[in-house]
């Protein structure tokens, strides 16, 4: 069974960083393709970055390009989503997400089967 556990929310000033962490069970972790949704109150979950299994690829959001990052490690079957110059918008619950049909990454929600339980990031003004 998959299971997806998400760490690294939390309160930060405007400017600040974090770095979100999801350690993912199950033996083939290197051949799909992961990503990290947010969803902020009232909105709705939104697409934030993907990585493909190998993680050759990356794909972002327009409002992320150049402050957020998203790497893999394989070997630790973890992905990482490090996120710098944070805003207040970037306040929600994050999601990490896995899709177990396809190596190639993918920006639609509805293309991945398996989530996490969210972390909290709520950027203070």
């Amino acid at each position: 069974q998959v299971q997806l556990v998400e760490s690294g929310g939390g309160l930060v000033q405007a400017g600040g960083s974090l770095r979100l962490s999801c350690v993912a069970s199950g033996r083939t972790f290197s051949s799909y393709a992961m990503a990290w949704f947010r969803q902020a109150p009232g909105k709705e979950r939104e697409f934030v970055a993907a990585i493909s299994g190998g993680g050759i690829s990356a794909d972002y959001a327009d409002s992320v390009k150049g402050r957020f990052t998203i790497s893999r490690d394989n070997a630790k079957n973890t992905v990482a989503l490090q996120m710098n110059s944070l805003k207040p918008e970037d306040t929600a619950v994050y999601y990490c997400a896995e899709d177990r049909t396809r190596v190639r990454l993918t920006t639609i929600k509805e293309d991945y089967q398996y989530w996490g339980q969210g972390t909290q990031v709520t950027v203070s003004s």
